[in-house]
């Protein structure tokens, strides 16, 4: 099975200097005229709805709308169930989409649903989360990345990893992982980050590749610890955790945060949801939360500009999973 490498980071810097700005007289006359349902491909408690939940409680602290954001978890059939419920919305512009990178790889695994997720309305990227491996705490044999890799080997399929969903990004780090290192494992799938964060604690599930809104709360708490962060470089929050590449592991992994309208929004509903998002992106609270979370947002990307990033990305995560088969990121 052929190693991989650096799957997503490449093209999200580089576009990441674009931007589209379509505020003005395009958008003066409309605002939403009824609660906008803010629809999260995920479970609760995961990174996708920490973000939804800060962002529609900021909504409502600085007044940016006339009508409430409705946030509503659909983390069926890894995000198909989201991803179907928009697709049916087609025109509707009092509907929006919080997106993981399932927003890819559900589509291109299950043949099946009937998506095309370019005929979707993008909005605006907020973030570019990051992965890091935990394990639990109590863990005192492994300290570092090749203690986990010899556990690892030595338990076999005994070892279970806990993540996101069947072939969504905790699934395909994990595939990316077993490729890496010539082990296998037994990925055992959850409806949302949140769940799968406290599967570790509770020690049903040996380890996890969880983003770090979704540890943060038990790693501060002492209860978890990470071993490797799969960035390009030391974030901010995490100093002393070296990255896979400095080990000499050149896997480098993100995972896009943004927010989608369904096929056919009005050009003037996607110009205020727009100028929306991008003010929300500004804001000193959504920074800090970046910066204390190990998110990534320093560009903004929007528009016809995010358009382009999901087919650059789409284009990305097919040639991963032809890499590792999709029976290698689904456990089937």
């Amino acid at each position: 099975m052929p190693t991989l490498r650096k799957f997503l980071v490449g093209t999200a810097f580089a576009l990441g200097a674009l931007s589209v700005s379509l505020v003005g007289p395009a958008h003066a006359d409309w605002k939403p005229r009824k609660p906008v349902e803010f629809i999260i491909m995920a479970g609760t408690g995961g990174g996708a709805d920490q973000i939804a939940r800060l962002l529609q409680g900021l909504i409502e602290k600085k007044d940016l709308s006339p009508r409430p954001f409705i946030p509503i978890n659909k983390p069926g059939g890894s995000g198909a169930e989201a991803l179907l419920y928009l697709k049916d919305k087609a025109g509707d512009d009092h509907t929006v989409l919080v997106t993981l990178n399932s927003f890819y790889t559900t589509p291109i695994i299950q043949t099946d649903l009937g998506v095309d997720i370019s005929t979707f309305t993008p909005i605006g990227r907020m973030a570019l989360d990051t992965f890091l491996l935990w394990v639990h705490a109590d863990n005192t044999e492994i300290t570092d990345l090749d203690s986990y890799v010899a556990a690892v080997k030595a338990a076999g399929t005994e070892w279970k990893v806990g993540g996101t969903g069947s072939g969504q990004e905790d699934s395909i780090l994990t595939a990316m992982m077993e490729s890496e290192f010539g082990y296998e494992v037994t990925y055992i799938p959850f409806p949302g980050g949140g769940t799968v964060a406290k599967n570790l604690i509770g020690k049903h599930i040996d380890s996890t590749v969880n983003n770090p809104a979704e540890q943060n709360e038990f790693y501060r708490a002492g209860q978890s610890k990470p071993l490797v962060q799969f960035t390009p470089e030391r974030m901010a929050a995490y100093p002393d955790i070296p990255t896979a590449q400095e080990l000499g592991h050149d896997i480098v992994y993100f995972m896009q945060r943004s927010i989608n309208g369904p096929p056919g929004m009005s050009a003037e509903a996607r110009a205020w949801y727009i100028d929306l998002f991008k003010t929300l992106f500004d804001s000193e609270e959504w920074q800090t939360f970046c910066v204390e979370d190990g998110l990534t947002c320093d560009e903004w990307v929007a528009g016809d500009d995010l358009a382009a990033f999901h087919a650059e990305q789409g284009m990305r995560h097919r040639e991963l999973i032809e890499s590792v088969g999709a029976e290698a990121i689904t456990g089937e």
